[in-house]
């Protein structure tokens, strides 16, 4: 698997260690967020390297019966301010992989997001619905997924996509949404909240998530995509506010800053086609989101070293303030 030491890869990888599984092989790349620690516990065998580099490709998928691709540079609001790495990592990383796939017959699946559909008013998207992505970070997935089809199509790759809605749980990287705001609540900090805050979001646990992807590995029909949405939709204001009330912060600390450029203003995934192949959510939002402020209060040690390092640098840059 590529992209294992980040949130979702590592989640992943979890899983299909204690499901024993065939040994598990980690490549990751280790950027800001890809980190060892999140596979500390977990038996696999890592390879230090980017998907880009077809050295490091071969090195990890010897003796490989399938590859799934986590890897990713995922943040929107990076992608805005240095949308080259997304270029780099989902355009030319996903072609070698391919490549590599296709050499050696290996089945395929793509990890990809609910935003390279874009934003819907009502309803929800389907697998059938249109691409229409809005930002660097959902353009250059969009076109890694066409790629992916590209190969099914024209080379008869075993390949399918797996596109999940907003994730969140332990092991999270701090820019996004809820531990950004779970940190900053649980230290005093002000809570930025984008424009009105009324983007809605549909939220997945993230071991929900990996355990969709599964689904879709074992089960999926190549060529085809699977939605994997959560249980709930939830405006970010309400995310913000649930988080206060949880951690017992000020709801003062609430402050509303301007909204990001192109933010999409709703997301919501109808996961029909992956639930007929037996998948079905288990862990609603309230319960999710109680677990994942548990975690963070209590795993000092993972979250530390990044709120006193680069992560600082970077908070400031975005939000013209520094965390206390």
């Amino acid at each position: 698997m590529c992209g294992g030491a980040g949130f979702i890869g590592s989640t992943f990888a979890r899983q299909r260690v204690a499901e024993q599984c065939d040994r598990v092989t980690v490549l990751d790349k280790l950027t800001y967020a890809g980190r060892r620690e999140n596979l500390q516990d977990v038996d696999v065998r890592f390879v230090h390297g980017g998907i880009e580099d077809r050295e490091k490709v071969a090195e990890a998928i010897e003796g490989a019966e399938a590859v799934v691709n986590f890897a990713a540079e995922t943040h929107v609001d990076r992608s805005i301010a240095e949308p080259d790495a997304f270029v780099t990592t989902h355009a030319l990383g996903t072609y070698v992989l391919l490549e590599a796939a296709r050499e050696r017959a290996l089945r395929y699946v793509q990890v990809s997001t609910d935003e390279v559909y874009g934003s819907i008013e009502d309803g929800s998207f389907t697998e059938a619905s249109p691409l229409a992505p809005s930002s660097p970070y959902s353009a250059t997935k969009a076109g890694a997924d066409l790629l992916v089809a590209s190969y099914r199509h024209t080379f008869g790759l075993e390949a399918l996509i797996c596109r999940g809605s907003n994730n969140y749980g332990p092991f999270q990287y701090p820019e996004k949404l809820i531990p950004l705001m779970v940190l900053n609540a649980l230290h005093g900090d002000p809570l930025p909240v984008y424009g009105d805050g009324m983007q809605v979001r549909n939220w997945i646990y993230a071991e929900d998530f990996a355990r969709g992807i599964g689904v879709a590995l074992e089960h999926g029909e190549p060529g085809k995509v699977y939605n994997v949405g959560g249980p709930d939709e939830c405006p970010n204001l309400e995310v913000v506010r649930r988080i206060v009330a949880y951690t017992g912060a000020a709801e003062e600390l609430i402050s509303y800053v301007a909204d990001r450029p192109g933010h999409d203003r709703r997301y919501s995934l109808s996961s029909a086609k992956i639930r007929a192949l037996g998948w079905e959510p288990r862990v609603s939002f309230a319960e999710g989101l109680e677990r994942t402020i548990d975690w963070y209060r209590d795993n000092r040690w993972w979250w530390e070293p990044i709120r006193s390092g680069d992560y600082r640098a970077y908070y400031e840059r975005q939000y013209g303030r520094s965390l206390g």
